[in-house]
């Protein structure tokens, strides 16, 4: 891809992009959200025609005319989002679109051999094509996604943030079909904003940053630092960045607390001016917890105790609008499903909790909700237009930012937050990561869910470590290292 030009109106998506990827090599694309990489990848798909520049394939003139026609010429891509029919089976789903069929009549075990061989090729034997795609974990729909591109003898394949809802298990296994496409001469672009996973998987890279390529090279050549520098257009002297806070009295207290099936006894205590991190594999019980307490899933036993508060509420009686006033807020690791109104204004999702502050006799008075959430945008720094621009036009950390202003417009002085950097570049990480230091500085409490252990380590005062629903241990962060909090993780679990 050479001078790619991609404009959207008077936007400019892509001001002159180049990126080469060679057969059997895996090329990182790297760059913060809004850098270009997903409108690059829909060129390359068919999905956009660029405005200016040029593409060749296997050294070929390349021009899809759509997604059909890329597809046809060897590119494959995975979304982060998944594009399968769940109701439909492996073998459906793998020949959607591209039936081998006589006389009208859909050669199933034709498809079905063929859907064995690619599975067979990715090291997944085991799965059945006749299986409901329903019925298959979120690591094997995304094999079922890669075996779709093989079978149409893709020559590049695009995974888009692979590992983003991925067990450590299913993302050993996916760095394994990864090896085997390179091994065959199949060219992947790995795009994700885990850096580690970069420079584990990728023999080469490029950048984007605003549109435009900034840097591209061999990844043995250079290091984390240098990748974030160019991404940022700035030097960043450190990825987690320290605000000095103390810990002040107990303000939120679990005793025991039980929920249907998760969590399965859980004891915490959460300090004024903390941030405490919840560590655990995916299915342990962490998510549950933080719903427990904010009262979105039901409590079996087990109390949950906000000090201070005005308002005395049970934790088997507990509800959102009970908690809201209590002065308790979560953030959603279901951004879009959960977290915010996509298709509402920056203004109304910020306000959407707490109308009342910006309401008279009932009216909302939209002058006064504007300049109160002008004063939110610059406090969490959201890159936008302005209050009335809709939030679905954000990037996805800007997403998670009026999220969080959320959170702060209603005076919330417990903060659950669940996975608030997933999805996110490293620059807006680290804001979050400043912004939760500055929120501790002010007093408030912060209980903060996260997979990715080296932020937990980078950002927290002290670390619990949950499996199979419940706490194996507490301990100061600067006593644990990743290898202990993996084994209190797994030592819970029962043998995978």
């Amino acid at each position: 891809m050479t001078g790619v030009v991609k404009r959207f109106g008077p936007t400019v998506a892509l001001g002159g992009v180049d990126l080469d990827v060679r057969a059997g090599e895996v090329h990182a694309l790297i760059g913060e959200n809004g850098a270009g990489k997903s409108t690059l990848m829909k060129v390359l798909s068919g999905a956009h025609r660029p405005d200016d520049g040029s593409i060749t394939l296997a050294g070929e003139p390349y021009a899809p005319s759509g997604p059909l026609d890329g597809r046809a010429a060897g590119v494959g891509m995975i979304y982060q989002e998944l594009n399968l029919a769940p109701d439909l089976s492996v073998e459906a789903n793998v020949f959607l679109g591209a039936e081998v069929h006589r006389s009208g009549l859909v050669k199933r075990s034709e498809h079905e051999a063929e859907v064995r061989k690619a599975l067979a090729f990715l090291g997944h034997e085991k799965i059945d094509p006749r299986t409901l795609v329903s019925d298959l974990s979120v690591g094997e729909q995304q094999v079922v996604e890669i075996a779709r591109a093989l079978t149409c003898d893709a020559r590049i394949i695009v995974l888009d943030e692979p590992t983003s809802s991925l067990t450590r298990k299913d993302t050993e296994r996916l760095f394994d079909v990864i090896a085997r496409l390179k091994s065959s001469g199949v060219g992947v672009i790995y795009i994700s904003h885990f850096l580690d996973e970069v420079f584990r998987v990728a023999d080469r890279y490029t950048v984007l940053r605003n549109g435009e390529t900034v840097g591209t090279g061999s990844i043995a050549d250079v290091d984390t630092d240098t990748i974030i520098s160019l991404m940022v257009g700035r030097s960043l002297e450190e990825l987690f960045p320290i605000v000095p806070h103390e810990h002040g009295e107990p303000i939120l207290e679990l005793d025991s607390l039980c929920g249907e099936s998760l969590p399965n006894g859980v004891s915490l205590t959460l300090h004024r001016g903390e941030i405490l991190g919840i560590a655990g594999l995916i299915g342990a019980g962490r998510t549950e917890t933080l719903r427990a307490i904010y009262g979105l899933d039901p409590v079996k036993s087990g109390e949950v105790t906000v000090l201070d508060a005005q308002l005395s509420v049970s934790a088997r009686r507990a509800r959102p609008d009970l908690r809201l006033r209590q002065g308790v807020g979560l953030l959603s690791e279901d951004r879009k499903g959960e977290g915010l109104a996509l298709s509402s204004t920056i203004a109304e999702n910020v306000t959407l909790s707490d109308l009342r502050s910006v309401s008279k006799r009932g009216v909302v008075s939209l002058g006064r909700e504007r300049s109160v959430v002008s004063r939110w945008i610059e406090r969490v720094k959201i890159k936008c237009l302005g209050p009335s621009q809709s939030v679905s036009d954000l990037s996805g950390g800007n997403q998670q930012k009026v999220a969080i202003a959320r959170l702060l417009h209603q005076s919330a002085d417990v903060l659950l937050l669940d996975e608030p950097t997933r999805g996110i570049d490293v620059g807006s990480k680290v804001e979050v990561y400043r912004l939760m230091g500055e929120l501790a500085a002010e007093g408030k409490a912060v209980l903060f869910v996260s997979s990715y252990i080296p932020e937990l380590l980078g950002v927290t005062d002290r670390i619990a470590v949950i499996s199979r629903g419940k706490v194996q241990a507490v301990r100061d962060t600067r006593d644990w290292t990743e290898q202990d909090i993996l084994r209190e993780a797994t030592s819970g679990e029962q043998a995978a």
